[in-house]
């Protein structure tokens, strides 16, 4: 699935900002990541989310390794995505156990499938059944507090998973608060399979104050960073930073590329501005130009607050 090298970079999936339109443009454009994870695919009447499972088929993933992740809450439903997307052609498949939103942690999806030993286990002898399948993990530290981890590692392990990303946080934290980076340590030491870290890598120090910590994880994944500053992640395999103009220069190109897709594909100003606005969320905006996007309820007034950031 991925290369030799031995540090991987991910891209982590965060609902409403890393479609296929994302993925798609920022791999042509900046790249430097070694796959792109999707948004969690979850069961909605009995069946796959069909916006969602359109969007992990979309041929726009042609020029990247796009890996489906998907969330929860028994066998079953696991077993209803696993095949849908086997069905559909994928063979690496990342399991959302991880996600901190109480709507899904009350639901038993997400983190709050770590407290679901016998589903875990039923989940790691269904996977155990389906060797041409390869399987990664996404967790949390736990739901409450961060060594819940602990009492699960056997059936964590048990899956046979390609890899193991760690957000150090627990799902109560959700993205706040610190990061509990000894129980982190004390995973990474335990666990007999690849570890990935996730969390608060915004810059290339960041990046190498983590890798310089555990020289020996399989990689990192990173969401709100590489939002953020898309060009994180070649920034990292290149071992430099990019000058501000470079970076400006790809950034607004990126944009104008994902605004001509949504132009064409969508119906509407409205529906153009909603998708569109989400591209500088995370992105450090000068002076007031961050809320004269948001605000915009024109094309012509999105047009102009978006012009403000490089005058």
């Amino acid at each position: 699935m991925f290369d030799n090298s031995p540090m991987k970079i991910f891209a982590a999936p965060l609902q409403g900002y890393t479609d296929a339109v994302f993925r798609h443009w920022h791999s042509e454009l900046f790249g430097g990541a070694d796959a792109y994870f999707t948004p969690f695919l979850r069961v909605e009447k009995g069946e796959p989310a069909t916006r969602t499972l359109r969007d992990i088929n979309s041929p726009l993933n042609c020029n990247c390794v796009c890996v489906p992740q998907i969330i929860f809450g028994n066998a079953g439903e696991f077993t209803i995505l696993k095949d849908a997307l086997v069905e559909a052609g994928h063979r690496n498949i990342d399991l959302n156990l991880g996600c901190p939103f109480p709507p899904q942690v009350h639901k038993g999806r997400g983190a709050g499938f770590l407290r679901r030993i016998e589903e875990l286990e039923k989940v790691a002898r269904i996977i155990e059944a389906t060797p041409d399948v390869r399987f990664s993990l996404k967790i949390r530290l736990g739901v409450e507090i961060p060594d819940e981890w602990r009492c699960i590692m056997p059936q964590l392990c048990s899956m046979r998973p390609e890899h193991i990303t760690v957000h150090p946080r627990t799902a109560r934290q959700q993205y706040r608060g610190d990061l509990h980076m000894d129980e982190f340590a004390a995973f990474y030491e335990l666990s007999t399979c690849p570890v990935v870290y996730n969390g608060e890598i915004r810059d290339l120090e960041d990046y190498e104050n983590i890798v310089g910590k555990y020289p020996g994880l399989y990689g990192v994944m990173i969401g709100r960073g590489l939002l953020g500053r898309p060009s994180l992640a070649v920034e990292i395999k290149e071992g430099c930073s990019w000058s501000e103009a470079r970076r400006n220069k790809a950034v607004l190109e990126l944009h104008d590329r994902m605004l001509q897709h949504y132009s064409a594909t969508l119906c509407g100003e409205a529906q153009i501005l909603s998708r569109i606005k989400a591209f500088w969320e995370y992105m450090d905006l000068p002076g007031r130009t961050g809320k004269n996007i948001a605000k915009a309820r024109t094309m012509a007034n999105y047009t102009a607050a978006v012009a403000d950031i490089w005058r």
